[in-house]
Parts: C-alpha cells; sequence; structure tokens
C-alpha cells in the first residue's frame, strides 16, 4: 500500500510538471468560466466544466503518459519487481482523480465567491457522478494507449477524440446552444451522459440512467483495453 501511494504520488506529480496539461485542466477553464461573466448561462456551465476538465486529464493526457512507459520498457521492468505493472495504470486513475479534483475545486470556489451560482443541489449525486466521470474518461484514455503503438499516436488519438467530444456532448459550450443535430450526436458520445448526470447533481433532478450509462461504457471500455492492451 505504501509502494502504491508514493507510485501514485510520483504520478501526480509528473502529472502537474506538464504545462500544457496544468493549464487546460487548471486555468483554461477558469478563464473560459471569466469570459462568460453576467451570462445566464453560468450556473450550468460550472458543472459542463467539470465534465471538460476530466475529458482533458484522462483523454487526452493519460494515453501518452502510459505509452511513454511501454515504450521505455517501464512496464516490463515492473514485471520483475513486487509492485505489478498493472499499480502504475491505478496510480494513473489516482492522479488524474487529485489534479482533477484540484482543477474543479477552482472552479467551484470561483463560482460561488465571485459569481454567484448557487450551491450544488445534491452533492451526493454530484460527488458520484463525478468519480464515474472520472473512471470513463480513465477507461477511454486506456484504450487510446491500447491501439496507440507511439507516444506521437497517443497524443494524436486523444487530442482528436476529446475536443469534438468537450464540444459536442456540451462539456466546453452548453448543449443548448448547438444545432439540433449535432445535439443529439453529443447526447450519444461517452462525455455525454457524464455532463448530464454532472448538470443534474448540481442544479436538476438526478437520475440513475446517466449513471448507468456512464458505468457501462466504463465496462466495455476497461475489458476491450484488457483485451487490446501490450505491456511491451
Amino acid at each position: 500500500m505504501r509502494a502504491f501511494t508514493r507510485m501514485s504520488a510520483t504520478e501526480l506529480t509528473l502529472l502537474s510538471r506538464d504545462p500544457g496539461t496544468l493549464f487546460f485542466m487548471v486555468a483554461f477553464p477558469l478563464m473560459l468560466l471569466v469570459l462568460h461573466t453576467g451570462s445566464e448561462r453560468i450556473a450550468v456551465l460550472v458543472p459542463s466544466y467539470l465534465a471538460m476538465i476530466l475529458a482533458i486529464g484522462g483523454i487526452s493526457a493519460l494515453p501518452g503518459f502510459v505509452v511513454t512507459y511501454r515504450e521505455r520498457k517501464v512496464l516490463r521492468r515492473l514485471a520483475t519487481t513486487p509492485i505489478a505493472p498493472l499499480a502504475v495504470l491505478a496510480a494513473q486513475v489516482v492522479a488524474q482523480l487529485v489534479m482533477g479534483l484540484a482543477g474543479a475545486a477552482i472552479i467551484v470556489v470561483a463560482a460561488l465567491a465571485a459569481f454567484g451560482v448557487d450551491a450544488p443541489a445534491h452533492p451526493a449525486p454530484l460527488a458520484l457522478a463525478f468519480v464515474l466521470t472520472v473512471l470513463m474518461t480513465c477507461s477511454l484514455g486506456f484504450l487510446i494507449a491500447a491501439v496507440a503503438r507511439t507516444v506521437r499516436v497517443a497524443d494524436l488519438l486523444g487530442l482528436m477524440i476529446m475536443f469534438p467530444m468537450i464540444f459536442l456532448s456540451g462539456a466546453a459550450i452548453p448543449r443548448e446552444g448547438l444545432p439540433p443535430a449535432l445535439r443529439a450526436i453529443g447526447e450519444y458520445l461517452p462525455l455525454g451522459p457524464a455532463v448530464t448526470a454532472l448538470r443534474e447533481g448540481w442544479a436538476g433532478t438526478p437520475t440513475a440512467l446517466p449513471l448507468l450509462a456512464l458505468t457501462g461504457i466504463i465496462v466495455v471500455s476497461t475489458v476491450i483495453s484488457a483485451a487490446l492492451f501490450r505491456w511491451e
């Protein structure tokens, strides 16, 4: 347990030292929030930005870290130590969770203190939606890492999947502002139920369907990743 804790702390340190990831997970959502000062939709944007933060980390940043370890034979070396290679992947999830919480805390505090947004109406469902979104985005990140042969391919695939998803699913801009056809597409993307669950937990009526959808995506992505993943 102590070794895993240290490994998770190391992964978090590496993640926080990446300027691009740090900017887009922490500073970028706050900048968008400031740009929407005075908007009537700001209460909708806050939970949506939580989904965006987690998508940037899990879908865009995580695959590159994992493929880097594979290219540098780190996973193969760990197989000969008491620390299983699987622990590295689990540590990645912990790092994404902590970094996501840091970014979310900044957005939430700013929204409550400076923008007059009401506090979350349903903290428990919101927390559950947040954790499931972390696991979902990470499972997609591992799936990308499983099919990408190089770090460059992993980074490119992550960006190509993440950017359209955050815009179409309502994580970057409210779904209500999209044309009907694009809105329909966004609802069927993996990040769609995440945005819905987070919005319902913040200021709505929580329902089970988006949470079940997130769980299903996690299970399917994890099974496929496990089948395709190469340790070396």
